[in-house]
């Protein structure tokens, strides 16, 4: 799972702020997809529209790995998840952090916002991010790096303006 709701791999429903809950869709990647088959039986099968959506409320979206820019490394850090109800399958999710660097390199609002909340809660790092930033692959347009930094200093609430941006405030 690659999108906003891999989150949920790491924590529980309860722990989270509204913000990291608000999707009703789930981006579900397989990493032997070359050809984007499976996630396009994803989609026919419980997709947007589906008997499985208006039954449950939610839908799964078949994308690829390629559709999230996700910092080097990051298939080393994925969160292993499984229960007795899947049997002999694992799932792999993002790490929350990758997650948020992700949706950072996206920018859009509601990426933002998701971002936004789990810093004030606390359940992201900053310095752990800016450093995800810095090992984005290289044909990441160094602007955009440079606004995720911005964007981050700006809303980090264990930097302060004294601190400059970038310098984590040390924790009393």
């Amino acid at each position: 799972m690659i999108g906003s709701q891999s989150i949920l791999a790491t924590y529980d429903e309860e722990e989270l702020p509204v913000e990291a809950t608000a999707s009703v869709e789930v981006d579900l990647a397989f990493f032997d997809d070359d050809d984007e088959a499976r996630a396009d039986q994803v989609d026919g099968a419980i997709g947007e529209l589906s008997q499985f959506h208006v039954t449950f409320g939610f839908y799964a979206q078949g994308v690829s790995v390629k559709t999230a820019v996700l910092p080097n490394g990051w298939r080393d850090r994925v969160v292993a998840w499984s229960n007795s109800s899947t049997g002999s399958a694992a799932a792999a999710f993002l790490d929350p952090h990758d997650c948020v660097v992700s949706k950072l390199v996206a920018f859009r609002d509601k990426d933002r916002a998701f971002a936004a909340a789990l810093l004030r809660a606390g359940l992201v790092n900053a310095a752990t991010l800016r450093e995800r930033i810095g090992a984005l692959p290289e044909d990441v347009d160094a602007r955009v790096a440079q606004a995720v930094l911005a964007w981050l200093a700006a809303n980090d609430s264990a930097t302060s303006p004294l601190d400059g941006p970038g310098t984590a405030r040390e924790e009393s």
